[in-house]
């Protein structure tokens, strides 16, 4: 019976720790690998894809150049580029919680405010100079301009961005910790949903009146580039 009272509080101690919430981006995978076997499974599962046959993967399979491209900065009513390495594009990620992408920024471009829901954003800059933030839960801007060789990063769900204030190029590369982290850009979220979110809504919560809101939503609406 002496132990009877140590057991049950190391009991307790185990179904807490059971119970309470992973604070991983995604699941830790339960195999050396799984290609993503996007072809004739389009749909995201729970963690992913299903796995392509491990005896249909070769090497080509762990390697991605898409990174390795400049992006079109001019095709973006933004001025930027993004190129992204998740699992859609680069499948052997699938359930290895990782990703990057490849940022171009034309001078005076900028990759609008926007949040990725499922990951924490790690930037690298590589050329140029770029002005990058975030905003906190407590509406508090960090912001700062980097140079090339400088790190920033942008703690999952927050709103962030970077402008490009440099004379040249800005080229960067971010990584997350998720193989899909998503993303939600703020205008377009706004302004060019589908079905539109209510003019009513949009003027009570941006305090402006409805001809505002109708010539931003006409801005969006001449172009899908975003």
């Amino acid at each position: 019976m002496e132990y009877a009272k140590p057991l049950l509080l190391l009991f307790l101690s185990s179904s807490l720790l059971l119970l309470s919430p992973t604070r991983a981006a995604d699941p830790d995978p339960l195999q050396d690998f799984c290609v993503a076997d996007t072809a004739d499974n389009p749909a995201v599962s729970v963690n992913g894809f299903p796995c392509k046959p491990a005896s249909a993967v070769t090497v080509d399979d762990f390697v991605f150049d898409g990174l390795a491209k400049e992006g079109n900065t001019s095709a973006s009513i933004f001025g930027a580029s993004i190129t992204p390495a998740n699992v859609l594009s680069f499948p052997a990620l699938n359930t290895l919680g990782v990703s990057m992408n490849r940022v171009d920024i034309a001078p005076g471009g900028v990759n609008p405010p926007h949040i990725h829901p499922r990951a924490t954003e790690l930037l690298l800059l590589l050329r140029g100079r770029l002005l990058v933030g975030f905003v906190s839960t407590e509406n508090k801007l960090f912001a700062k301009v980097l140079k090339p060789g400088e790190n920033f990063v942008a703690p999952k769900g927050l709103v962030h961005f970077q402008y490009n204030v440099g004379e040249e190029k800005a080229f960067a590369i971010t990584a997350f910790d998720s193989q899909f982290p998503g993303v939600v850009v703020a205008a377009p979220s706004l302004f060019a949903a589908t079905p539109a979110i209510p003019d009513e809504v949009l003027t009570k919560a941006l305090q402006v009146d409805q001809k505002v809101v109708d010539m931003i939503k006409s801005n969006f609406g001449k172009n899908n580039n975003y």
